[in-house]
């Protein structure tokens, strides 16, 4: 794998990969570990944008809904053009998850010297992930976060994802960006699988 690792961060260099799936498909879990495997940064929509509601007291997270997009260009797009982010790639955990969004998204990207080289979606069925979501409540392993808590709530981030960011999906497979990786796999194979796909484009861009 130290090959393929190799390829993948030459490719990339300071480029970025933004991963999308379902609630509870592993994203943030796959982009850590994904960001540390290749040296980049981390950066998950939801954090930050569960971080500034807390500051500016808006809601829209434990709602299940996603931020409107002007929201979400205010908060989270600055983020591409941090200092201490430049010199390093970029792993995105679903910056842009409302269609319309696409365009902005890899504009702010570029601009600041982080092409989008990928796009990555976690294929997890909504029953699997609701599965997951129920094994999480027994745990109670995800912090107090009210959306993975109320099975209301995890069910409108369900419909959220259908509706508004199914579409974006779309938008990055015709753009060629588009990798898909079967989610509903141990951990471990899901980032095998991240990895041997991202050296195939790494050897074939």
């Amino acid at each position: 794998m130290d090959n393929e690792i190799t390829a993948i961060k030459e490719w990339l260099g300071t480029g970025s990969i933004n991963l999308f799936g379902l609630p509870m498909s592993g994203k943030d879990t796959q982009g850590i570990r994904l960001a540390e495997t290749l040296g980049g940064k981390f950066l998950s929509s939801g954090m930050i944008i569960r971080a500034m509601e807390k500051q500016t007291k808006q809601h829209f997270s434990d709602q299940g809904i996603l931020a409107p997009t002007n929201i979400f260009y205010e908060w989270v797009l600055p983020y591409f053009k941090r200092p201490d982010l430049s010199q390093y790639p970029l792993i995105l955990s679903s910056i842009g998850r409302w269609h319309g969004e696409e365009d902005r998204v890899m504009s702010a990207a570029a601009d600041a010297g982080h092409e989008t080289k990928a796009v990555i979606v976690l294929n997890v069925s909504e029953a699997d992930v609701a599965k997951r979501f129920e094994a999480a409540k027994v745990l109670n392993d995800r912090g107090d976060r009210a959306d993975d808590k109320n099975t209301q709530i995890f069910q409108t981030r369900i419909k959220e994802f259908r509706i508004k960011t199914a579409p974006v999906l779309q938008y990055y497979m015709s753009k060629g960006l588009l990798i898909e990786v079967n989610g509903d796999q141990t951990r471990e194979k899901v980032f095998h699988e991240i990895i041997d796909k991202l050296y195939q484009r790494a050897i074939t861009d």
